[in-house]
């Protein structure tokens, strides 16, 4: 019994730890600018205000961005989904050499570092003219949120039974209304998580966006933050900055816990032998 409650108030102290950095950024988001440059600072504001959030919507730096965010995230996220898919169903179904070296090298590119390639990824995309646009910022997302989703989704199509697939087959079915039909429905909610998992990693995304962008014309939110300015000279930008963070944190932040049990089915598929 002690032991259930030590590990109890353990929880809750990881759960203090965790949502704090949040409840302070939702603390700062609603305070006046004076707040922040006052000589006695606090935790509350003095004075509960939105006019942070309304003047943050009021600038097209951050319209922009949101803008750019929602619809590279969305594209590479579709991209990666459906490429995964077919790469991730040819692992698990077919037998061919180099089946898990392609599996490794899948994993070596997901850990390698990103700042890395930003340089060449600089030069090179200024040559090819595609610096500063979605598709100079789509590129580089799918090159590291590919390899996770194949590895993802490949667990799960290891865990359908190959005799469902067959039982189409002899039904008068093509292997193309097979994989459609049956294999795609049943490996559904690995779809579903590595969807998300690719959705996070794009929208997150600080270095890629701040490196491969000039403008606003393909800018995100992370990297639009950084150019946050007050009114004039001598009022802090941490009140609308944090009140931008909180418009793009939040929506995260609850897709998180709605979904919560299928990304840990995502990231724990196969790691126990049934």
């Amino acid at each position: 019994m002690k032991t259930s409650r030590w590990w109890t108030v353990a929880g809750l102290v990881i759960v203090a730890y965790s949502l704090f950095p949040l409840v302070w950024m939702l603390s700062l988001s609603m305070k006046p600018p004076s707040d922040i440059v006052s000589g006695e600072p606090q935790f509350l504001p003095t004075t509960w205000t939105f006019d942070n959030f309304t003047e943050v919507f009021s600038q097209s730096l951050f319209t922009r961005a949101l803008i750019n965010s929602i619809g590279i995230a969305l594209i590479a996220t579709l991209f990666a989904v459906v490429v995964a898919m077919f790469a991730a169903y040819a692992i698990a179904r077919l037998d061919f050499r180099g089946k898990r070296l392609l599996l490794s090298l899948a994993l070596g590119i997901a850990m390698f570092p990103q700042a890395a390639l930003v340089g060449p990824l600089f030069n090179m995309w200024r040559g090819l003219g595609i610096y500063d646009t979605w598709l100079g910022l789509i590129i580089p997302y799918l090159t590291f949120a590919l390899p996770l989703s194949i590895w993802t989704m490949s667990a799960f199509f290891r865990q359908i039974p190959w005799e469902m697939e067959q039982a189409a087959q002899v039904d008068g079915a093509t292997a193309w209304q097979a994989f459609r039909k049956v294999i795609v429905p049943l490996a559904a909610p690995g779809v579903f998580t590595t969807a998300i998992l690719t959705f996070f990693f794009c929208w997150n995304d600080f270095l890629f966006a701040i490196s491969l962008t000039s403008t606003d014309a393909a800018r995100t939110v992370p990297a639009a933050l950084a150019f946050f300015q007050g009114a004039s000279q001598f009022e802090s930008p941490v009140p609308y900055i944090m009140a931008a963070a909180v418009v793009v944190t939040i929506p995260v932040v609850i897709l998180v816990l709605a979904f919560q049990r299928r990304i840990v089915a995502g990231l724990t598929s196969g790691a126990v032998k049934g």
